[in-house]
């Protein structure tokens, strides 16, 4: 039921990764300890935390440092790829809603538009159903 087909608008072409967007991923990455000075206090029926235990320099911290690194790409060649993937879903959504030619709907103007159309479809299916009930009870 497409009426005009207009030539695909690509947004994965956005989808630039900057050096800020790898910064706060790898920070984000980091894992967040709780620091407790009160180790004695805390003593109460409350499990006792992990031994900090002091860094040591090794090859086997650089080795795993790689392998973060290592996984944290291909984390976000996955996320892109699910991003790419979602954008290529909405645009050809858009494409089957009727809108005006220029306007380029958000994700969720799509969303809301694509479900008061389908709500507008079924209603003009049940009055069809409705139309040539009465049409054949009329004979």
């Amino acid at each position: 039921m497409e009426e005009g087909s207009s030539s695909p608008v690509s947004p994965v072409d956005s989808l630039v990764t900057s050096e800020e967007e790898l910064d706060r991923q790898q920070k984000s990455f980091a894992r967040k300890r709780r620091h407790s000075k009160k180790s004695s206090d805390d003593s109460s029926g409350s499990s006792p935390g992990p031994v900090k235990r002091g860094k040591k320099p090794s090859p086997s911290s650089t080795q795993s440092f790689e392998e973060l690194q290592n996984q944290r790409v291909l984390a976000n060649v996955r996320e892109r790829q699910r991003t790419q993937s979602l954008n290529e879903a909405f645009a050809s959504l858009r494409k089957i809603i009727p809108t005006l030619p220029s306007d380029k709907l958000s994700k969720i103007q799509t969303l809301k538009l694509a479900s008061r159309y389908i709500d507008f479809l079924c209603q003009v299916l049940q009055s069809d159903e409705m139309d040539s009930k009465m049409s054949s009870c009329n004979c």
